[in-house]
């Protein structure tokens, strides 16, 4: 008889929530074989994904930025596009890229909505110049570096758009651009996948009974339920799923989370591995009742754990290949020592971003340019050896004289930046070797396929940060190595009074 009021007494174990939570981890290879196991769980078959970084592209319907967008997409980057004409946007770039109404003459347009998330900012952006006859069915305009054509610019000058257009939008970049650290997960604007990406790992899977959930609430994640010890319960969780690329995070110091809590003690896990119930590296952090807090977790002081277990002989931390992440509110600290504020009941933890924090100084405004820039009137030039934009450039309304003034703009906004100066610009394929140069005395072509993806290579490139450099093409010979080609570079100077020495 005691024994069975002790039954009633204790808590009913959930079987079909402990199917549903192992189902939605794909912690059971065979469950999708199994027909009477799919009414457990979500038909919803999402993949996992990291917030992928953001990128800004200006003149993305051009020659040159259609081409950095791509390269763009294909390097796994998410896509942002300032149009003018967003059917025409459409059009061209296709439904994977996200399109934004505006112009870099019009500072209005230039707003904090524009910038949310953005982690870098490609200009592209260049006045029409076109042959004085109008375009040729074969773009004669896009092959003016190679064969002459008598050309004009046509809508907006390039004192609109060479200099204050460039100027309006570094300086909306460095107001708005987030600089400091990578963002992994931000809740704030939170992508449609990232929705997906977040499930509930609570003690039901040891038999308890506490339940939690992860729900966005208020432009932030809400990882809120109720934490019980029954059936020796006493952990509630959240965790990722696997990442299809795991996150590479080893040019960083540390994870820093920005959350409101209760006052309890939670746990930060992270995952170097893909089985369901490996080896962990775990963070304990307290929490302020009500008041937002930045925990900052140093990879460094990860406790290496398997089931709240210390693990002395445990592999160090590889931050280099991190499969998943996790929040959890536990009983226990570590080898069945108790959680000092551990308390069962409700609780609810609040994240308005998880970012990665410590790493290099990357560039946030990459330019596209022009070789020659500095040419017009420069002392011993012959002008019969320049390309025609240095020969006509009083013509075309001081094309690259405006084009100089832009690049200042950038190199005195406060802004981490690269400054890409490319020779005459072709449409033949990519490929070839690029031959970089400082000084602006480089003479040559470079394919509009190859300086995108340049310009792609640069936002991960330390060395490619506060830079200006000419670059042309070559046949190539030898396989290319991005790192070595930009390590070759020297940072810009400054006069005393701060002009550059460009």
């Amino acid at each position: 008889m005691g024994s069975e009021m002790e039954q009633e007494k204790s808590a009913k174990w959930d079987a079909r929530r402990f199917i549903r939570t192992l189902a939605y981890f794909r912690a059971i290879p065979f469950v999708g074989s199994i027909g009477w196991l799919q009414k457990f769980f979500s038909k919803q078959d999402l993949e996992a994904r990291m917030e992928r970084e953001m990128v800004l592209v200006a003149g993305a319907t051009g020659g040159l930025g259609k081409r950095v967008v791509r390269r763009l997409l294909e390097h796994n980057y998410r896509v942002r596009a300032l149009v003018r004409d967003i059917e025409k946007g459409r059009a061209l770039l296709g439904d994977t890229v996200e399109l934004v109404v505006g112009d870099i003459i019009k500072p209005q347009t230039l707003t904090s909505e524009l910038m949310a998330n953005v982690k870098a900012v490609i200009c592209c952006t260049a006045v029409r110049v076109q042959p004085v006859e109008g375009d040729t069915p074969d773009r004669a305009k896009y092959y003016q570096g190679i064969k002459f054509y008598q050309p004009e610019v046509v809508g907006d000058t390039p004192e609109a758009v060479e200099y204050q257009g460039v100027k309006n939008l570094a300086a909306a970049a460095n107001s708005f651009t987030n600089s400091d650290g990578r963002i992994i997960f931000n809740f704030h604007k939170p992508s449609e996948d990232l929705k997906s990406t977040w499930g509930a790992v609570d003690d039901v899977v040891m038999g308890g009974v506490s339940e939690s959930s992860i729900r966005l609430a208020n432009n932030k994640a809400l990882f809120t339920g109720n934490v019980s010890t029954e059936n020796s319960g006493g952990f509630a969780s959240v965790r990722t799923r696997n990442f299809d690329c795991p996150l590479n995070l080893s040019q960083y110091e540390g994870i820093e989370l920005r959350v409101k809590g209760d006052g309890k003690r939670y746990k930060f896990i992270l995952r170097t591995e893909t089985k369901w119930d490996g080896i962990a590296y775990s963070y304990s952090f307290d929490t302020a009742n009500g008041e937002w807090t930045t925990v900052r977790i140093p990879f460094s002081d990860l406790t290496p754990v398997f089931r709240a277990k210390t693990l002395e002989n445990a592999e160090p931390f590889a931050s280099s290949h991190i499969y998943a992440l996790q929040l959890m509110l536990s009983k226990f600290e570590y080898d069945k020592a108790l959680n000092p504020k551990f308390e069962p009941g409700p609780f609810q933890l609040q994240v308005e971003s998880i970012k990665a924090y410590g790493g290099p100084t990357l560039p946030q405004f990459i330019l596209v340019s022009s070789a020659g820039v500095t040419r017009p009137g420069r002392p011993g030039i012959n002008l019969e050896e320049e390309p025609p934009a240095v020969r006509m450039n009083d013509q075309l309304g001081g094309i690259l004289t405006w084009k100089l003034k832009g690049e200042d703009s950038v190199r005195h906004s406060g802004i981490p930046y690269t400054i890409i100066r490319p020779c005459a610009l072709t449409e033949e394929p990519g490929g070839q070797t690029l031959i970089v140069d400082q000084g602006d005395n480089l003479k040559g072509k470079v394919s509009r396929e190859d300086v995108a993806e340049l310009c792609v290579q640069a936002l991960a490139q330390p060395k490619a940060c506060n830079v200006t450099f000419e670059v042309k093409g070559e046949e190539r010979n030898t396989p290319f190595d991005w790192e070595a080609l930009l390590n070759t570079l020297q940072p810009d100077q400054y006069t005393e009074d701060g002009r550059s020495l460009l």
